[in-house]
Protein backbone atom coordinates (compact mmCIF):
# COMPACT_ATOMS: atom_id res chain seq x y z
CA UNK A 1 0.00 0.00 0.00
CA UNK A 2 1.50 3.33 -1.02
CA UNK A 3 1.47 6.40 1.21
CA UNK A 4 -1.49 8.01 -0.54
CA UNK A 5 -3.57 4.85 -0.23
CA UNK A 6 -2.64 4.65 3.44
CA UNK A 7 -3.84 8.23 3.87
CA UNK A 8 -7.25 7.33 2.44
CA UNK A 9 -7.60 4.52 4.98
CA UNK A 10 -6.45 6.79 7.79
CA UNK A 11 -9.02 9.40 6.76
CA UNK A 12 -11.77 6.76 6.71
CA UNK A 13 -10.94 5.71 10.27
CA UNK A 14 -10.71 9.32 11.38
CA UNK A 15 -14.16 10.05 9.99
CA UNK A 16 -15.63 6.78 11.27
CA UNK A 17 -13.60 5.82 14.36
CA UNK A 18 -15.99 2.96 15.12
CA UNK A 19 -14.63 1.24 12.00
CA UNK A 20 -11.27 0.82 13.73
CA UNK A 21 -12.28 -2.76 14.51
CA UNK A 22 -12.42 -3.34 10.73
CA UNK A 23 -8.96 -1.96 9.93
CA UNK A 24 -7.20 -5.31 9.55
CA UNK A 25 -9.96 -6.74 7.38
CA UNK A 26 -10.06 -3.60 5.20
CA UNK A 27 -6.30 -3.85 4.71
CA UNK A 28 -6.68 -7.55 3.86
CA UNK A 29 -9.45 -6.69 1.38
CA UNK A 30 -7.19 -4.11 -0.25
CA UNK A 31 -4.38 -6.66 -0.57
CA UNK A 32 -6.78 -9.20 -2.07
CA UNK A 33 -8.11 -6.75 -4.67
CA UNK A 34 -4.61 -5.53 -5.47
CA UNK A 35 -3.39 -9.08 -6.09
CA UNK A 36 -6.45 -9.77 -8.24
CA UNK A 37 -5.66 -6.90 -10.58
CA UNK A 38 -1.92 -7.57 -10.58
CA UNK A 39 -2.73 -11.11 -11.76
CA UNK A 40 -4.85 -9.78 -14.62
CA UNK A 41 -8.10 -10.80 -12.95
CA UNK A 42 -11.43 -9.07 -12.52
CA UNK A 43 -13.89 -8.51 -9.71
CA UNK A 44 -17.38 -10.05 -9.69
CA UNK A 45 -19.87 -8.55 -7.24
CA UNK A 46 -23.24 -9.75 -5.97
CA UNK A 47 -25.86 -8.78 -3.39
CA UNK A 48 -29.60 -8.35 -2.88
CA UNK A 49 -31.75 -5.25 -2.47
CA UNK A 50 -29.67 -2.31 -1.30
CA UNK A 51 -26.59 -4.48 -1.62
CA UNK A 52 -27.44 -5.01 -5.30
CA UNK A 53 -27.35 -1.24 -5.70
CA UNK A 54 -24.00 -1.24 -3.89
CA UNK A 55 -22.70 -3.87 -6.32
CA UNK A 56 -23.57 -1.63 -9.26
CA UNK A 57 -22.08 1.36 -7.43
CA UNK A 58 -18.75 -0.41 -6.90
CA UNK A 59 -18.56 -1.31 -10.60
CA UNK A 60 -19.11 2.34 -11.45
CA UNK A 61 -16.12 3.38 -9.33
CA UNK A 62 -13.79 0.67 -10.67
CA UNK A 63 -14.58 0.69 -14.38
CA UNK A 64 -13.94 4.42 -14.92
CA UNK A 65 -12.17 7.27 -13.24
CA UNK A 66 -13.28 7.63 -9.63
CA UNK A 67 -11.14 10.32 -8.02
CA UNK A 68 -8.57 10.37 -10.84
CA UNK A 69 -8.99 10.92 -14.58
CA UNK A 70 -7.03 7.79 -15.65
CA UNK A 71 -5.83 8.88 -19.14
CA UNK A 72 -4.83 6.12 -21.53
CA UNK A 73 -1.13 5.33 -21.83
CA UNK A 74 0.58 6.59 -24.98
CA UNK A 75 0.81 3.13 -26.54
CA UNK A 76 -2.96 2.61 -26.34
CA UNK A 77 -3.66 6.15 -27.53
CA UNK A 78 -1.47 5.56 -30.59
CA UNK A 79 -3.29 2.30 -31.36
CA UNK A 80 -6.62 4.11 -31.43
CA UNK A 81 -5.30 7.01 -33.49
CA UNK A 82 -3.71 4.64 -36.01
CA UNK A 83 -6.74 2.33 -36.29
CA UNK A 84 -9.37 5.09 -36.37
CA UNK A 85 -7.94 7.97 -38.32
CA UNK A 86 -11.28 9.80 -38.50
CA UNK A 87 -11.89 10.12 -34.77
CA UNK A 88 -9.10 8.18 -33.10
CA UNK A 89 -8.03 11.21 -31.12
CA UNK A 90 -11.55 11.69 -29.79
CA UNK A 91 -11.75 8.05 -28.75
CA UNK A 92 -8.36 8.22 -27.06
CA UNK A 93 -9.30 11.40 -25.21
CA UNK A 94 -12.62 10.05 -23.94
CA UNK A 95 -11.67 6.57 -22.78
CA UNK A 96 -10.43 6.05 -19.24
CA UNK A 97 -8.34 3.34 -17.65
CA UNK A 98 -10.51 0.59 -16.21
CA UNK A 99 -10.26 -1.89 -13.37
CA UNK A 100 -12.39 -4.78 -14.72
CA UNK A 101 -15.50 -5.41 -12.62
CA UNK A 102 -18.90 -6.99 -13.28
CA UNK A 103 -22.04 -6.72 -11.17
CA UNK A 104 -23.89 -10.04 -11.19
CA UNK A 105 -27.11 -8.15 -10.40
CA UNK A 106 -27.26 -6.39 -13.76
CA UNK A 107 -28.39 -9.08 -16.22
CA UNK A 108 -32.19 -9.27 -15.88
CA UNK A 109 -32.90 -11.47 -18.91
CA UNK A 110 -30.41 -14.11 -17.77
CA UNK A 111 -31.41 -13.82 -14.12
CA UNK A 112 -35.15 -14.12 -14.77
CA UNK A 113 -34.73 -16.97 -17.24
CA UNK A 114 -32.48 -18.92 -14.89
CA UNK A 115 -34.77 -18.23 -11.93
CA UNK A 116 -37.78 -19.49 -13.87
CA UNK A 117 -36.15 -22.43 -15.65
CA UNK A 118 -33.70 -23.71 -13.05
CA UNK A 119 -33.46 -22.22 -9.55
CA UNK A 120 -33.73 -18.62 -8.28
CA UNK A 121 -31.14 -19.16 -5.55
CA UNK A 122 -28.53 -20.13 -8.16
CA UNK A 123 -28.55 -17.07 -10.42
CA UNK A 124 -25.37 -15.55 -8.96
CA UNK A 125 -23.70 -18.95 -8.78
CA UNK A 126 -24.41 -19.59 -12.47
CA UNK A 127 -22.75 -16.32 -13.42
CA UNK A 128 -19.73 -17.07 -11.24
CA UNK A 129 -19.44 -20.42 -13.00
CA UNK A 130 -19.79 -18.85 -16.45
CA UNK A 131 -17.63 -15.77 -15.95
CA UNK A 132 -15.19 -16.58 -13.17
CA UNK A 133 -11.53 -17.48 -13.56
CA UNK A 134 -9.06 -18.51 -10.83
CA UNK A 135 -7.37 -15.10 -10.86
CA UNK A 136 -10.69 -13.34 -10.14
CA UNK A 137 -12.27 -12.27 -6.85
CA UNK A 138 -15.94 -12.49 -5.91
CA UNK A 139 -17.16 -9.68 -3.65
CA UNK A 140 -20.21 -10.94 -1.77
CA UNK A 141 -22.46 -8.36 -0.07
CA UNK A 142 -24.97 -9.55 2.51
CA UNK A 143 -26.08 -7.57 5.56
CA UNK A 144 -27.17 -10.76 7.34
CA UNK A 145 -24.37 -12.92 5.99
CA UNK A 146 -26.94 -15.60 5.28
CA UNK A 147 -28.39 -14.78 1.84
CA UNK A 148 -28.68 -18.18 0.16
CA UNK A 149 -28.08 -16.97 -3.39
CA UNK A 150 -24.97 -15.08 -2.27
CA UNK A 151 -23.72 -18.07 -0.28
CA UNK A 152 -24.17 -20.36 -3.28
CA UNK A 153 -22.12 -17.98 -5.40
CA UNK A 154 -19.33 -17.98 -2.81
CA UNK A 155 -19.28 -21.78 -2.67
CA UNK A 156 -19.02 -22.06 -6.46
CA UNK A 157 -16.32 -19.39 -6.54
CA UNK A 158 -14.19 -21.22 -4.00
CA UNK A 159 -14.71 -24.58 -5.69
CA UNK A 160 -13.26 -23.14 -8.90
CA UNK A 161 -10.35 -21.30 -7.32
CA UNK A 162 -11.62 -17.71 -7.11
CA UNK A 163 -10.83 -15.59 -4.08
CA UNK A 164 -13.77 -14.34 -2.02
CA UNK A 165 -14.34 -11.11 -0.12
CA UNK A 166 -17.42 -10.76 2.07
CA UNK A 167 -18.98 -7.57 3.41
CA UNK A 168 -21.58 -8.05 6.12
CA UNK A 169 -22.76 -6.93 9.56
CA UNK A 170 -21.35 -7.50 13.02
CA UNK A 171 -22.54 -11.09 13.24
CA UNK A 172 -21.08 -12.11 9.90
CA UNK A 173 -23.47 -15.03 9.51
CA UNK A 174 -22.46 -17.95 7.34
CA UNK A 175 -20.65 -15.60 4.96
CA UNK A 176 -18.31 -14.62 7.77
CA UNK A 177 -17.24 -18.20 8.22
CA UNK A 178 -16.75 -18.97 4.54
CA UNK A 179 -15.06 -16.09 2.70
CA UNK A 180 -11.28 -15.66 2.48
CA UNK A 181 -11.59 -12.10 3.79
CA UNK A 182 -14.62 -10.70 5.63
CA UNK A 183 -15.35 -7.11 6.62
CA UNK A 184 -17.84 -7.16 9.51
CA UNK A 185 -19.07 -3.65 10.23
CA UNK A 186 -20.21 -2.77 13.77
CA UNK A 187 -23.96 -2.70 13.15
CA UNK A 188 -26.89 -5.10 13.19
CA UNK A 189 -29.70 -3.28 11.38
CA UNK A 190 -29.72 -3.59 7.61
CA UNK A 191 -29.72 0.13 6.83
CA UNK A 192 -26.95 0.83 9.31
CA UNK A 193 -24.80 -1.97 7.88
CA UNK A 194 -25.23 -0.55 4.39
CA UNK A 195 -24.38 2.94 5.63
CA UNK A 196 -21.01 1.59 6.78
CA UNK A 197 -20.45 -0.50 3.66
CA UNK A 198 -20.52 2.56 1.40
CA UNK A 199 -17.60 4.52 2.90
CA UNK A 200 -15.58 1.32 3.15
CA UNK A 201 -15.96 0.37 -0.49
CA UNK A 202 -15.43 3.98 -1.53
CA UNK A 203 -12.14 3.94 0.37
CA UNK A 204 -11.13 0.60 -1.16
CA UNK A 205 -11.92 1.80 -4.69
CA UNK A 206 -9.94 4.99 -4.14
CA UNK A 207 -6.99 3.07 -2.67
CA UNK A 208 -6.91 0.58 -5.54
CA UNK A 209 -7.20 3.38 -8.09
CA UNK A 210 -4.11 5.06 -6.63
CA UNK A 211 -2.17 1.82 -6.85
CA UNK A 212 -2.85 1.29 -10.55
CA UNK A 213 -3.20 4.87 -11.79
CA UNK A 214 -0.62 6.87 -9.83
CA UNK A 215 -0.38 10.52 -10.83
Amino acid sequence: MNDRSRQILDNLLLQFPELGICQESIEAAFDLLRQTYLAGGKVLICGNGGSAADAEHIVGELMKGFRLKRPLPDEERNLLITACDQNGGYLADHLQGALPAISLTGHPALTLAFSNDVAPDMTFAQQVYGLGQPEDTLVALSTSGNSVNVMNAVKVAQAFGLSTLGMTGADGGNLGRLCDVVIRVPAGETYRIQEYHLPIYHALCAMIELEFFPQ
